[in-house]
């Protein structure tokens, strides 16, 4: 059984990477993906987005870091797929789920989902292109504005050489709306042959094991799960093995704030970093009391600092 974490835009950076990997719960995780149009970037645009790269493709605790790429025109994700490679990126995934207007407006991401032959064209292009001993692995959504090509697409990225499918078990239309259709995710898997991984609506522990059973599927992805709780990677791996295990307290979170809003300061993004801290905030409260009543007293702080003041004071609070 696998376990991965998800790739999130604007959410799981190489930060948050460091942070929710640091227990070694994870198989593995995935990069933000890499934008490509019609050129091959250079290899400071892979670095990047993947500062891990200049670390063996690891984490520091030592979790392996997928390196995803997004787009549609088979040559050039072929070509940026071959640069990963040569820059040592151990797997390489493509993002056909990306729900954003802006990404499916320039034909990347969920909007490819409306033919097969999009998923077919780009991935075995790419997989010609790469060394065959590298991984290429997918994401997809289980379509654009309906399901009827889920199984369709899935065959395709099969037929393309992808030697893993991870489903976010919704469509492009769906977005983000409960409940996960993990059902949907079953279907696909009796009608391929290569190793499918469910993801979408996995919050608790209780939700891992359901989508296991619904989906059929051994090995699942945490999303925002995994953000609103950091350790619920943790958690899944203590219920697996039966072991005794205690949830992180509030202070623990706020610790972890703590920690994001400094590292996020001292790697120069200090414009954002009270916006940012904010933002992760705003899942906390999806599942803690304490952080619903901590968001409503921070919400319109603008400095770091100001914010850095409050969650050392509220982490007195609770030590």
């Amino acid at each position: 059984m696998k376990l991965a974490l998800a790739p999130m835009e604007g959410l799981v950076d190489v930060h948050m990477r460091t942070l929710l990997t640091r227990s070694n719960a994870f198989d593995y995780c995935v990069t933000e993906f890499l934008r490509i149009t019609n050129q091959l970037l250079p290899e400071r645009v892979f670095t990047r987005i993947c500062p891990e790269a200049l670390n063996n493709w690891q984490t520091p605790s030592g979790t392996p870091v997928h390196l995803q790429l997004l787009g549609g025109e088979p040559q050039p994700m072929a070509e940026n797929a071959c640069r990963g490679v040569e820059l040592g990126a151990p797997v390489i995934d493509v993002n056909f789920g990306c729900p954003s207007k802006f990404v499916c407006n320039s034909v990347g991401g969920s909007i490819l989902l409306k033919s097969p032959d999009n998923l077919f064209n780009v991935l075995s292009a790419m997989r010609k292109a790469m060394p065959a001993h590298i991984p290429l692995t997918a994401k997809m959504r289980l379509g654009y504005e309906d399901k009827s090509l889920a199984i369709e697409n899935a065959q395709a990225v099969e037929a393309a050489g992808a030697s893993m499918l991870c489903i976010h078990a919704r469509t492009k239309v769906e977005g983000y709306k409960p409940p996960a259709h993990w059902e949907w995710i079953a279907k696909v898997k009796e009608n391929v042959a290569i190793p499918i991984m469910a993801n979408g609506e996995i919050w608790t522990v209780d939700d891992y094991l359901t989508c296991r059973e619904v989906s059929q599927c051994e090995d699942i992805m945490l999303g925002r799960g995994a953000i609103a709780t950091p350790d619920l990677a943790l958690q899944i791996r203590n219920q697996q093995l039966s072991t005794p295990y205690q949830a992180d307290s509030w202070a623990q979170q706020l610790e972890d704030l703590l920690w994001m809003l400094n590292t996020t300061v001292d790697s120069g993004n200090i414009k954002f970093a009270a916006d940012r801290m904010k933002q992760w905030l705003a899942f906390f409260k999806m599942r803690h009391t304490c952080a619903e009543v901590f968001f409503e007293k921070i919400k319109r702080v603008k400095n770091h600092n100001e914010l850095k003041q409050l969650i050392t004071q509220e982490l007195e609070r609770f030590t």
